[in-house]
């Protein structure tokens, strides 16, 4: 990727600098650096842009604004106006790739209603309908490891994610073949639009992927194929992202008895994804003149808003006796009218995750990173109980 000359905006007067807040420990460290290889090792060059600018709130780099501070990226969700249908964002992604109308291009009111039904079925009643899909896909999936046998978490959360999917959309369709689908429809729609020279055909194979998971998931003349493709885009790219990791920091950083225990494992469930920031930046494009943190924003620049440093994902480490601000750890689902729905079904995904390891106190036996995912992930995860999981889990 080309970066051009560019000119940094200084930093507003309320600005603060992105200081660590945790002690740091050895096997913190070991947890960090294994945490780190998803950035490096899928997109090396995007990953050192963001480490360069990461210092300043906001940076400008031609026509584009990065914005790394947590108050500076919570101005550009809730105090800038969108284009939501512009290339190189979500919306514009899932509009290119279907008929439109979809949750992430939608503006006003109808962006509204939709996020609105999706947050129902997404709501407490919504989550404990569908915890019961999960929690069997945990308990047949982690079984192995009383057995002494060793167990692929990207594996599991590939069917967690899928089966919830196909639940929460009321489908027979296989779990595995959506969660593939989804899996390939992100990969190839981000190749189309990162920054840099496209392979030729990308377009295509994105468009060629989305049909293939619209067919699967809704047949043609429902009107509904799109929003449910997008919908299983997004819940399976991220958990497949999140629960490996979460997984890995536990095991490296020594987490669980936290894990174990009822009262720390809700914060421990906030801090998890707060580090992993499964959807780590967001791209935007700002559909009128506006400012953020004191960096002038012109219609029709690119944002890159980047949620992992916003919330100190890059420099806190997870502690669950001393969480960071909620107002922080929140900043990973976004901000106000640009918040995920799936935010709660997220965390009972990984409270219930963490509540099936913690007995068998895992290490990590193996871990490849994923190249082609459209998210930090890992390709595989190969995790082993060790001997202490043979007793009780002490709890702090």
């Amino acid at each position: 990727m080309t970066v051009p000359p560019h000119a940094d905006c200084l930093p507003g007067p309320g600005a603060r600098p992105l200081t660590s807040l945790a002690p740091s420990s050895s096997s913190s460290v070991r947890a960090r650096r294994r945490d780190r290889r998803v950035y490096t090792r899928s997109h090396p060059l995007l990953f050192a842009l963001l480490a360069a600018t990461r210092h300043r709130p906001v940076t400008r780099i031609g026509s584009s604004v990065l914005v790394h501070g947590t108050d500076a990226y919570r101005q550009a969700l809730t105090r800038i106006p969108l284009d939501r249908t512009a290339a190189g964002t979500t919306g514009g992604a899932a509009r290119e790739l279907s008929d439109g109308g979809l949750l992430f291009d939608q503006e006003g009111g109808s962006h509204r209603d939709t996020r609105r039904a999706v947050a129902d079925n997404l709501g407490s009643a919504g989550v404990e309908r569908l915890r019961p899909v999960w929690k069997t896909v945990l308990d047949r999936r982690l079984a192995p490891l009383t057995a002494g046998q060793t167990v692929d978490m990207v594996a599991l959360a590939r069917e967690l994610a899928g089966a919830t999917v196909c639940a929460l959309l009321d489908t027979t369709a296989d779990p595995l073949a959506v969660a593939e689908a989804a899996a390939e429809a992100a990969a190839t729609a981000v190749k189309d639009h990162l920054p840099g020279p496209r392979r030729p055909g990308t377009r295509h194979a994105a468009a060629r992927a989305t049909r293939r998971l619209e067919d699967l998931l809704a047949p043609a003349g429902t009107g509904e194929a799109g929003l449910r493709a997008m919908l299983a885009v997004a819940a399976v790219n991220t958990t497949v992202a999140a629960l490996p990791r979460a997984a890995a920091w536990c095991a490296d950083a020594d987490l669980w008895a936290s894990a174990a225990d009822d009262r720390l494992r809700p914060s421990l469930v906030t801090e998890l994804l707060r580090v992993t920031a499964p959807s780590p930046l967001l791209p935007r494009v700002a559909a009128a003149d506006a400012a953020v943190d004191g960096c002038p924003v012109r219609a029709g620049d690119r944002l890159i808003l980047v949620a992992r440093h916003a919330a100190h994902a890059h420099d806190r480490i997870p502690d669950p006796h001393r969480p960071a601000a909620l107002t922080m750890a929140q900043l990973v689902f976004g901000a106000g009218p640009h918040a995920c729905p799936g935010a709660r079904l997220a965390r009972a995904q990984l409270d219930d995750t963490l509540t099936a390891l913690a007995p068998y106190r895992p290490v990590v036996a193996r871990a490849r990173v994923d190249r082609r995912a459209a998210l930090p992930s890992w390709r595989s995860l190969t995790i082993r109980a060790t001997a202490a999981s043979l007793g009780p889990v002490e709890t702090r």
